[in-house]
């Protein structure tokens, strides 16, 4: 089992930064995976960013790419997600998500975790 808890969501203002942190207990050894999606209302969870260990390569979605930054730990206990240039449309709740997976779905999917944190809530304002 691994627990993940998110923090650092907020209110800011549309070109404002945030950093989310996501701190990982319990057998977070075993982890092949970590990473970030998002959720905005009436929308379906998206990938947002992820690191794959093994490969030692971070994964970003295109709407992100440039803008966030995702960062750990060498433990794997914790995560974070530098975000830049924030847009209105960032506004979402933010998921932390660890995967004990090596095939079996492509880690932009929410298929492909087997963990999730209860979530952070950003909200950028134009």
């Amino acid at each position: 089992q691994v627990q993940l808890v998110e923090s650092g969501g907020g209110l800011v203002q549309a070109g404002d930064s945030l950093r989310l942190s996501c701190a990982a207990s319990g057998r977070t050894f075993s982890s092949t995976a970590m990473g970030w999606f998002r959720q905005a209302p009436g929308k379906d969870r998206e990938f947002v960013a992820t690191i794959r260990w093994i490969a030692g390569v971070t994964y970003y979605a295109d709407s992100v790419k440039g803008r966030f930054a995702n960062s750990s730990d060498n433990a794997k206990n914790t995560l974070n997600l530098q975000m830049n240039s924030l847009k209105p449309e960032d506004t979402a709740v933010y998921y932390c998500a660890a995967s004990q997976k090596l095939y079996g779905a492509t880690v932009y999917s929410t298929q492909f975790y087997d963990y999730w944190g209860q979530g952070t809530q950003v909200t950028v304002s134009s």
